[in-house]
């Protein structure tokens, strides 16, 4: 019988010009795909085209990580945008980053939101439509990338288009199924050892504790560690090694 098998992608490419933000270079070896920031949240042209010759470097499949146009908030406050705006908004940034993986001989992977908008998202069914719109429009068998079980899985099933569930070693859930709030204390799981017990729990039984009590069921393709964390090299690198200590291959989705 095959065994078990996970992607286990990070957030990058989030410098902007003089800014520094992430560890990139120590990041990348260890993941076997990457979702890029696109330039509304972070990222730059530069930085774009620096991040997807890192990957293609190290073998990693890229994905786009398109967001709200703030830079300043870094993607992660909210915004008053229409269906309309969150369609041509994230189909410009797909067009963005498309265009620097031709130019490196490479296909776009998958896109993953970014941020507020991915929140966004788990709420209002009519943008989650739109963004799983421009998706499958730009192409019907590029996947989106989201959390599954949520009003995100079920926008993306209705309008059609490819998707691919996702989980957060390094994130603490509600009993719900909702990440929690990075207000709430605990939301935020910064110990390498913790993260990697909670993502062998993840691939190999499907559930994992709440933070408000009880279980949670998990259904993931892929594991994602947040790159801006100041601990995320060190959470990847024991979720990597705990994965394939329990003989769980890693691979792109």
């Amino acid at each position: 019988m095959e065994g078990k098998t996970i992607d286990l992608n990070a957030d990058a490419g989030e410098s902007f010009g003089r800014w520094q933000l992430g560890h990139d270079e120590a990041l990348f070896p260890l993941l076997t795909s990457v979702n890029l920031a696109t330039g509304f949240h972070a990222g730059d042209p530069r930085v774009m085209l620096r991040s997807i010759r890192l990957a293609k470097k190290h073998g990693v499949a890229v994905g786009a990580h398109p967001g709200f146009p703030d830079l300043v908030g870094f993607g992660r406050r909210d915004m008053a945008i229409t269906p309309e705006e969150a369609y041509t908004d994230v189909l410009y940034q797909i067009g963005a980053i498309s265009a620097f993986l031709r130019v490196e001989g490479l296909t776009l992977h998958h896109v993953k939101p970014h941020g507020a908008l991915y929140l966004r998202m788990l709420r209002d069914e009519g943008l989650a439509q739109a963004v799983a719109q421009a998706v499958k429009d730009y192409d019907p068998n590029l996947p989106l990338v989201l959390l599954g079980g949520t009003p995100m899985e079920e926008a993306a099933r209705a309008v059609g288009a490819r998707y691919v569930r996702e989980a957060f070693p390094d994130r603490a859930y509600l009993s719900d199924g909702r990440l929690a709030p990075r207000s709430m204390e605990g939301a935020l799981i910064r110990d390498p050892k913790r993260a990697a017990e909670r993502a062998v729990a993840m691939v190999l039984e499907g559930e994992i504790e709440a933070l408000d009590g009880g279980r949670v069921r998990v259904q993931a393709e892929t594991l994602c560690v947040h790159g801006d964390n100041p601990e995320a090299v060190e959470i990847a690198r024991a979720v990597r090694a705990a994965l394939e200590s329990a003989g769980v291959t890693l691979r792109p989705f």
